[in-house]
């Protein structure tokens, strides 16, 4: 069976480089048989958090909420692909990201940093940890962290030079590490209900 991985990015700048990451996750974990699909924040265009989907009657959520709630809903597991900001987390990610809660639980999550820069979104990768773990997920212990993300990724999302050879590497620990807590949670969740 198919692992339904939701990999969900978030900038909405006019030159993203991180769309590399992103693409290149999707088209990696499609090669393993698994069933990816791209949550591009900006397309998606939710507002800037006034209420969540929770806090809505049902069927009145705006249709772009609804769908992506059933898309959360469904998934096996996650990987959230970030950028850093002033050593933080990427606005338009975490604005879609707390559009949810319960949504989230007892599915794992796998986090992919990148930059400009060699630091690679490291700090962000690290905040967004604590964040996912307090929203309920399972965040793996593989990361992924890319920089500088134009000598490792072409326009195309092909890996380049040697850092593309070290991201080919590291790929695959961290998709293998996502597998196994993707299989271990359904099997937790077949066998036992989640406590709430």
């Amino acid at each position: 069976m198919a692992d339904r991985i939701l990999v969900l990015y978030g900038s909405y700048r006019t030159d993203r480089l991180g769309i590399r990451l992103a693409e290149y996750i999707v088209a990696r974990l499609r090669a393993r048989g698994d069933e990816p699909e791209l949550i591009d924040a900006k397309r998606i265009g939710l507002p800037m958090l006034d209420r969540m989907y929770k806090e809505f009657a049902p069927g009145s959520a705006p249709p772009a909420m609804e769908d992506l709630a059933a898309k959360i809903r469904s998934a096996d597991a996650f990987v959230f692909v970030t950028g850093e900001y002033n050593w933080g987390v990427q606005p338009g990610l975490k604005n879609l990201t707390d559009h949810f809660l319960e949504e989230w639980f007892w599915r794992p999550a796998g986090i992919a940093s990148y930059s400009l820069r060699r630091i690679s979104g490291a700090r962000a990768n690290v905040a967004w940890h604590g964040t996912l773990s307090e929203m309920g997920m399972v965040v793996i212990s593989s990361t992924l962290t890319v920089g500088p993300i134009t000598d490792t990724l072409s326009a195309d999302a092909q890996p380049a030079g040697e850092a593309g050879q070290a991201l080919e590497r590291a790929f695959g620990r961290f998709a293998d590490d996502l597998a196994w807590w993707t299989e271990a949670a359904r099997a937790q969740r077949a066998r036992r209900a989640p406590p709430y």
